[in-house]
């Protein structure tokens, strides 16, 4: 199990990025390399449901937060067989030191132009904060439809909720 901060909440925040995806929109085409120089892309993924989620920067409070309780609860995302997916700006050189540094066990992608974050909307305006990365997460299905989508979020709690959205 990782160790995690404590003091990290979970609840949503209202951010605007111009671009809001809702359960039945169409999920916008990436193509990203992963920690160890994998292509992912929707079309990999084509057939699976997925979750992709969207995080600021590795290694940092909210962030290993948010990336150890999918970590910890990466059995139960498997017995759905959901593959969860990471998404940052980060390199995949600050990628593999964050994965191994906590034992991630999924993939996470680099998304250095942050053309996935504005696709999916997770890149704005951030209340008090100026422009950003806006911490989101997407359940995408079989089809390559949003089934289910999150934006703002508090990252402890936000696994369990998002396997709770699972099992719906």
């Amino acid at each position: 199990m990782c160790a995690v901060p404590s003091r990290v909440r979970s609840t949503s925040r209202s951010y605007t990025s111009g671009v809001a995806l809702t359960a039945g929109d169409r999920a916008p085409a990436f193509s990203l390399t992963d920690d160890e120089g994998r292509s992912v892309s929707n079309e990999t993924l084509r057939g699976k449901r997925y979750v992709l989620y969207f995080y600021p920067k590795d290694d940092t409070p909210g962030c290993t937060t948010e990336a150890c309780q999918f970590n910890d609860n990466l059995s139960q995302f498997q017995r759905l067989n959901v593959p969860v997916i990471g998404v940052s700006a980060d390199s995949a050189a600050t990628h593999h030191s964050f994965k191994e540094k906590y034992g991630l066990r999924f993939p996470l992608l680099t998304d250095t132009e942050r053309k996935a974050h504005q696709a999916y909307g997770a890149w704005g305006e951030r209340p008090g904060r100026g422009v950003g990365v806006i911490r989101s997460t997407f359940v995408i299905d079989e089809q390559g439809k949003v089934k289910r989508a999150w934006y703002g979020v508090r990252p402890d709690g936000h696994a369990t909720e998002v396997l709770g959205e699972l099992a719906k």
